[in-house]
């Protein structure tokens, strides 16, 4: 198979693995509600660790960065080219926020986006995690805590002198993610955003 036809290949299964949307099958497995129907409706692992407890929360959550991870690292062991690579990491992360087992909706993408992340370059990835899980840890916000990573994303690709084509797939991410938390913004502006480990309201 040539380079471009495995290009082809990766970001087909990247974008259908990155789809399935492991809130919904970790519920179902074990026999708990369907996080479109409880909660903020959401099918990732915030929405899920509120409604139906701290194993099913950490099992999706799990579930959604190892697809994005698995896209990420196999694209730098099996590509060459710079912006391919890019495009195959961004493969799941538009799966997870545009599943067509959805109805060509999806989650936030945060966890799947950090996982890519971690595939392409663990310590950027890490960093994010760390930016992510501590934000959420001294404000209690998942929301605030994703809007912080991404957020420093772009910055952090400049710091560590990533190429060109890593700093342009910071962006798009950042961009999708925040666009994707539009109504959160409004909601931690307002000060009604609910917190982790707060029950959902309404």
């Amino acid at each position: 198979m040539d380079h471009q036809g495995l290009v082809a290949v990766l970001v087909v299964a990247g974008y259908l693995l990155g789809a399935i949307p492991f809130g919904i099958v970790v519920s179902k497995a074990m026999g708990l509600p369907d996080p479109r129907t409880v909660g903020s409706k959401n099918v990732g692992f915030t929405n899920v660790l509120r409604v139906s407890g701290t194993k099913a929360g950490v099992l999706t959550l799990l579930g959604d960065m190892g697809k994005g991870w698995m896209l990420g690292w196999a694209a730098m062991q099996w590509l060459t080219v710079e912006s391919f690579i890019m495009v195959v990491a961004l493969s799941p992360i538009l799966g997870h926020l545009f599943s067509p087992f959805l109805g060509f909706k999806g989650g936030k993408g945060v966890a799947t986006a950090v996982g890519a992340v971690l595939g392409l370059s663990p310590s950027i990835g890490l960093l994010l995690l760390l930016i992510w899980l501590g934000a959420v840890a001294i404000w209690r916000y998942s929301s605030g805590g994703a809007l912080a990573a991404f957020g420093c994303f772009p910055v952090v690709a400049i710091v560590n002198e990533q190429r060109q084509e890593f700093f342009i797939f910071s962006l798009v991410v950042s961009t999708l993610i925040w666009i994707k938390h539009k109504d959160n913004i409004v909601r931690l502006w307002k000060g009604t955003e609910n917190k982790i480990g707060k029950t959902k309201q309404g």
